[in-house]
């Protein structure tokens, strides 16, 4: 499949992929949103958007655990929470909630946060709530920082909607001195003057109408907000809040509005910016370099019996004594089916390592020789530990140089057809937009047999640890730590080249003193 056409079927062997599926791939001169455009627009290019590229979009479940473990993890590292605690007395402020933006308010629950979700379009307000994923909305600012406070005063988990711009919200916190603990944003600031953020001082319905009519005049809009945006979430962070861009491309968005104090060397983007991305100081050292990221499963039979017996098979593989990772994931998977989690199909994420994942697919192909089971179709999210290279957000923690490059997604696509994945896919784009990532990811068919089993110890181990590796070797503790456990106790699986480290005496001794 080329960007959503059928090139054809050819003869290949039992251990090569049913499907290879590229999407938006541009030559890199051409490879930006308005080339793009022109090329989608006389059908030679699709966005692949990641897991849908991949054929492997699960609802806004996957984003459900992604954020769950974000907040945990930024609670833990920022707040003082302690390594078994939730966010109990925490108030998170955010905004969005659309397609993947919508799972805030649900993971904000689950982790025991009190937390105000903006949002100006109603409709998307309508669907989280009859889904249950917020617990109640209101167009008052007054009222949503109110039920907000005393929940979280209490110690008690809510999910408030409002119903108003975000800017709004966040200038009447700052206003009012209501500490905020947690701050983030997932308006879709990757196509900011496309309709993805709406300015602040107009309603979305006259935002749509500008977009139709008045585009030039709707981007300046759109750049005096962000700018407003930005100036009020450096006054709550100056009286304690901590801020994290949640992969939107919304710290890249303001630097593009023109507020050049945002980039760390006050000039381009290139060396990142003075406010985190959650996969530099978050996802990326404490889930990522371990090796731990959204691994995911759907049960091909559709019968929610069968998605039953698999949360509780992985459930049974998880150590959660192991690490404060696997105690978080083992929290998350025997409470799936309480939280009500599955949308569409019958499908469920969770996070795990390599090996974690292995033992669990084993297990899983085991059940469907045996009968107990139908077949179960493997994959990921391809905002992963191996699978995408995009310097604003999954490889934000690789500081060696090599964020800007895209070697590792393309090595991921190609090792996976190599190793008997049923599906493999590389695509351009995701959530941060056309030009500013590579993804690649898979899918496996479980069909019980022993082929099958053969490639899950082949492929996913690669899959997982040919990212451990690069970031092993652009110097990151965690993954250097987990390469070398690898290398000692998985030596069947491969070795991993480990990093030289510099000798600082050895330097100094033949270079003189500095």
């Amino acid at each position: 499949m080329e960007s959503g056409h059928p090139l054809g079927i050819f003869a290949s062997h039992p251990y090569a992929p049913r499907a290879i599926v590229t999407n938006g791939l541009m030559v890199g001169m051409f490879d930006n949103l308005k080339d793009f455009n022109v090329a989608a627009a006389m059908g030679v290019a699709n966005y692949g958007q990641m897991t849908a590229g991949g054929w492997m979009y699960i609802g806004p479940q996957g984003i459900v655990h992604g954020t769950y473990n974000t907040l945990l993890n930024a609670g833990r590292l920022r707040l003082g929470v302690p390594a078994g605690g939730n966010l109990a007395g925490k108030l998170f402020v955010s905004s969005g909630l659309g397609g993947m933006s919508g799972a805030q308010g649900k993971a904000a629950v689950i982790a025991g946060a009190a937390s105000i979700v903006a949002e100006v379009d109603h409709s998307r307000i309508e669907t989280r709530l009859s889904q249950g994923w917020v617990s109640c909305e209101t167009a008052s600012l007054e009222e949503a920082v109110g039920l907000a406070v005393a929940a979280r005063d209490r110690g008690e988990p809510i999910a408030v909607a409002f119903h108003g711009n975000v800017v709004d919200l966040l200038e009447y916190l700052d206003a009012r001195h209501v500490r905020v603990d947690l701050l983030s944003d997932q308006t879709s600031c990757h196509v900011p003057y496309d309709g993805g953020y709406c300015p602040a001082g107009i309603s979305f319905g006259e935002r749509t109408r500008l977009l139709a009519e008045d585009r030039a005049y709707f981007r300046a809009l759109v750049d005096v907000s962000l700018r407003r945006h930005f100036e009020v979430i450096m006054r709550l962070a100056r009286k304690g809040a901590y801020f994290f861009d949640y992969g939107n491309s919304f710290l890249k968005a303001v630097f593009d509005a023109g507020v050049r104090e945002i980039s760390k060397n006050g000039t381009d983007e290139k060396d990142g910016f003075i406010l985190p991305s959650y996969v530099e100081d978050i996802l990326g050292p404490e889930l990522f370099d371990y090796g731990y990221g959204p691994f995911r499963w759907v049960c091909l039979s559709g019968k929610k019996e069968d998605l039953h017996k698999t949360d509780h098979a992985a459930m049974d593989c998880i150590d959660p004594g192991r690490r404060g990772q696997d105690r978080d994931n083992y929290i998350w998977i025997r409470d799936a089916e309480k939280n009500n989690l599955v949308v569409g199909t019958q499908a469920r994420i969770l996070y795990q390592d390599a090996f974690g994942r292995m033992k669990i697919a084993l297990r899983f192909n085991d059940m469907v020789r045996r009968g107990e089971i139908g077949p179960v179709m493997l994959g990921r999210d391809h905002h992963d530990t191996g699978g995408t290279d995009s310097p604003f957000r999954e490889t934000s923690n690789i500081r060696d140089g090599s964020n800007v490059m895209a070697d590792m997604a393309t090595q991921c696509f190609a090792g996976n057809a190599a190793r008997g994945m049923s599906l493999v896919a590389l695509h351009n784009g995701g959530g941060v937009g056309i030009g500013k990532a590579i993804n690649g990811g898979f899918g496996l068919v479980l069909d019980g047999s022993e082929k099958v089993d053969s490639v899950i110890r082949m492929a996913l181990s690669w899959d997982v640890m040919g990212g451990v590796a690069r970031r092993s070797w652009a110097l990151n503790p965690h993954a250097m730590q987990v390469s070398g456990e690898f290398n000692s106790e998985h030596a069947e699986f491969g070795t991993i080249t480990m990093p030289n480290m510099v000798d600082e005496e050895l330097l100094d001794k033949v270079l003189g003193t500095r």
